[in-house]
């Protein structure tokens, strides 16, 4: 588990000790020797038992009716507000968003 992915006063060990997460990126030993600094590439092992469940951020979802037609409203924007000589450029990257839509179904 990732120090990021445990909530606060959750027990780990980390290097042979055993620590307790006090804050985002700090843990106090239990040996007393006093906080340390945990990075967050730091793989921990949790003491406890079982590590804790972390809860998946909800994912929002989007109509793609209302995206698209959102889209088309900032795209007139955009076309109206450049040049002749961007208006191909706009239109290719118009086109490359459409299919990076397409491509999520």
């Amino acid at each position: 588990m990732k120090f990021t992915q445990i909530p606060l006063g959750t027990r780990f060990e980390f290097e042979g000790k055993i620590f307790s997460k006090t804050g985002p990126m700090t843990a106090s030993a239990e040996d007393g020797s006093g906080q340390r600094l945990i990075p967050r590439y730091a793989v921990l092992k949790p003491v406890d038992g079982a590590a804790p469940v972390v809860d998946a951020a909800p994912t929002r979802q989007v109509d793609e009716a209302r995206v698209i037609a959102a889209f088309d409203g900032f795209y007139g924007t955009c076309l109206r507000l450049v040049d002749d000589f961007s208006k191909a450029e706009l239109e290719a990257a118009r086109r490359k968003f459409l299919a990076a839509l397409q491509a999520q179904k």
